[in-house]
């Protein structure tokens, strides 16, 4: 079946660059991330468990991080 999807350009862009790095075509992406969502992405989600305390300090409740020093340690 066809069907037409609005995709922002931003979107598009970043699509067509990932399914370049994987070396396949925007539409087998597409196609694999259906899937994935409706065969259940709960189960992927859960590879990412994250143990807590993130940053550990030897005097707990007293480090003290900037907002950029959270972000690079979440988003490296």
């Amino acid at each position: 079946m066809r069907t037409t999807v609005g995709i922002p350009n931003p979107f598009y862009r970043q699509l067509k660059s990932r399914a370049a790095l994987q070396g396949c075509s925007v539409r087998e992406l597409i196609l694999r991330g259906i899937k994935t969502e409706l065969n259940g992405s709960a189960e992927k989600k859960s590879r990412y468990r994250v143990s807590l305390p993130i940053i550990k300090s030897k005097r707990p409740g007293s480090l003290k991080l900037t907002n950029a020093q959270i972000n690079e340690v979440l988003f490296p």
